[in-house]
């Protein structure tokens, strides 16, 4: 069994060589011992800092880590980009995680261990299980679920607990399935990927996870980011109402 993790990299130059290291050595220690085979793809985000050199640095250590410059901005067009990419090789599972570390590789590998009953896995901060550490702030827990997730429930239908965490794992003919309808290229691509996988009738489990929350997150003043995260949804209804 071999697993593509994408990993969609905007200005990482700080976290970026850290985390791969970890999860390289992590998942090199799986690949030994005959559990999972691996690949990372990494894909740039109209990165402008030295994103770039840091990856090709652990790219001379570890033949396993891809690297794609993508001049377009956004998540979700570098997520899709990576997916795009995995299936032109042999692999069987494919996802995506944060750069920052928030997923530790262990809590990563633990949607593997999870999806054999099941076409995807998406680990949630919200469960009651999960561990956040440090504690967020109410008002990033509170107001995201009332609103961004209650729309997306009314909207599309989607009932989880957390669809916005970055770590997220496919069985290959899922990606196989969406790739060609993704159109998010930032805020809510994650409702569509999940949207487009209900409208396939794709089973995906939820799991909880345990987060280690970044001070230094891309998204940092939510009031901000809150009213175009929400405009995002009606766009992805609009996009897939008649499709």
């Amino acid at each position: 069994m071999k697993v593509a993790i994408v990993v969609p990299a905007y200005n990482e130059e700080k976290r970026i060589g850290r985390m791969l290291d970890h999860y390289v050595e992590y998942f090199t220690g799986l690949h030994i011992a005959k559990i999972v085979d691996f690949e990372f793809i990494v894909v740039l985000n109209g990165c402008v800092d030295n994103t770039h050199g840091v990856v090709e640095a652990v790219q001379k250590r570890c033949d396993k880590v891809r690297m794609i410059t993508s001049e377009s901005a956004g998540k979700g067009h570098a997520i899709a980009t990576g997916f795009a990419d995995a299936l032109l090789r042999d692999n069987d599972l494919i996802g995506f995680v944060d750069a920052d570390m928030a997923t530790r590789p262990e809590y990563f590998y633990a949607l593997i261990r999870e999806i054999y009953d099941c076409d995807g896995v998406i680990a949630s901060r919200h469960m009651p299980e999960s561990v956040v550490t440090p504690a967020r702030p109410w008002i990033k827990r509170w107001g995201k679920r009332i609103f961004y997730d209650g729309l997306a429930y009314l909207l599309f239908g989607l009932a989880y607990y957390d669809m916005q965490c970055g770590a997220k794992l496919f069985k290959r003919h899922v990606i196989t399935t969406v790739v060609p309808h993704l159109t998010v290229k930032q805020w809510a691509f994650d409702v569509e990927l999940l949207y487009l996988c209900k409208k396939n009738g794709f089973l995906i489990k939820e799991i909880p996870t345990v987060w280690h929350d970044q001070a230094d997150s891309k998204l940092t003043n939510i009031f901000c980011a809150g009213f175009p995260m929400l405009a995002s949804l009606f766009r992805v209804k609009f996009r897939h109402l008649f499709s």
